[in-house]
């Protein structure tokens, strides 16, 4: 007990923590001031990062400067659009999951979801356009493949995931059936 008193052990203790503190400072410090290595990780907006066509299609700064700024503008128009689709689909499950659903309704919401997406497919293919319009012959060919790439990859993502679930989704998933009924 006599230890955990003493004047030596209470000065120790003290200085200790005052270097972890000053310690933990400077990392907190170190980590604000220096530029992140991974600019896609990094502090700032969805805009303010580095664009991944920028590797692959070994763009120059005022194309990588151009890309950014179509690509802003690009989800700056389509983002009505989407933020509308989201409003639908739920309005879409309220009606599906009504006592009594309303055919002509859900018929009416899956159309205008299809509008809408339609006209966002269309915005796309004008901003593919006028990015490639930014890029060289040789880049347009890469951009070509990044663009086929992606959007084969979010395709076979979405069948994976439907393949791991099958029509029926797993067990869990599933709402409860209710009593009396067998699965």
């Amino acid at each position: 007990m006599d230890f955990l008193t003493s004047k030596r052990f209470i000065t120790a203790a003290l200085f200790f923590l005052v270097v972890l503190n000053a310690s933990l400072l400077g990392v907190i410090w170190w980590q604000n001031s220096c530029r992140p290595l991974h600019p896609h990780f990094g502090p700032g907006g969805r805009f303010n990062r580095e664009s991944p066509f920028t590797g692959p299609l070994g763009l120059s700064e005022s194309q990588a400067s151009s890309f950014r700024t179509l690509r802003q503008a690009h989800f700056q128009k389509v983002m009505p659009e989407m933020q509308a689709i989201g409003l639908l689909k739920k309005q879409l499950v309220e009606e599906s999951l009504a006592e009594k659903p309303n055919a002509t309704k859900i018929e009416a919401l899956a159309a205008e979801i299809g509008t809408r997406q339609a006209t966002i497919e269309r915005q796309q293919a004008i901003h593919f356009s006028e990015l490639s319009r930014v890029c060289s012959p040789a880049q347009r060919d890469s951009l070509k493949n990044v663009l086929e790439r992606v959007s084969m990859r979010r395709v076979s993502n979405r069948s994976e995931r439907w393949r791991e679930r099958g029509p029926q989704g797993r067990e869990d998933d599933r709402p409860p059936m209710p009593p009396g009924a067998g699965r």
